[in-house]
């Protein structure tokens, strides 16, 4: 892009899809800290995470196959839920590295920094989801 052209414009499919994505991305959200939280009782919160992140990626890409691209059926669903655990790794990283990283700057941090830490890598994440969802998963063809 040069200095006088203007910014691409959204699709008006990607409009459309925007509303649901980012519905199922706050519910996946609250999922995913809930389960975080409630592993945070008997595990460490790197397990912790890998948990929650696990079972809620899977209902994740699952939601938004269903409602944010409209893929119905059961063909694909198996490629599908493979190529999203591409964004679960990304996002694994990123929650993973905040925890780190939170480890190191903030020892013995409570549920509460946990869950800051997390929501801030979880925000992150759901970017490369959404960009790898559009146009790698559920690319129209």
């Amino acid at each position: 892009m040069t200095l006088t052209e203007e910014p691409a414009e959204p699709t008006p499919q990607t409009r459309r899809q925007l509303p649901s994505f980012l519905v199922i991305g706050v519910l996946s959200t609250l999922f995913y800290l809930g389960l975080f939280v409630a592993a945070r009782w008997f595990t460490n919160p790197q397990a912790a995470n890998l948990i929650a992140l696990a079972v809620s990626a899977v209902a994740n890409t699952a939601a938004n196959r269903r409602f944010t691209f409209g893929v119905v059926g059961s063909q694909g669903v198996v490629r599908h839920q493979l190529q999203g655990a591409v964004a679960f790794l990304i996002g694994l990283g990123l929650s993973s590295g905040a925890l780190a990283l939170l480890d190191v700057a903030v020892p013995h941090a409570s549920r509460v920094v946990e869950v800051t830490g997390l929501v801030a890598a979880n925000g992150l994440a759901t970017v490369a989801r959404f960009v790898l969802l559009k146009v790698w998963v559920f690319r129209t063809r």
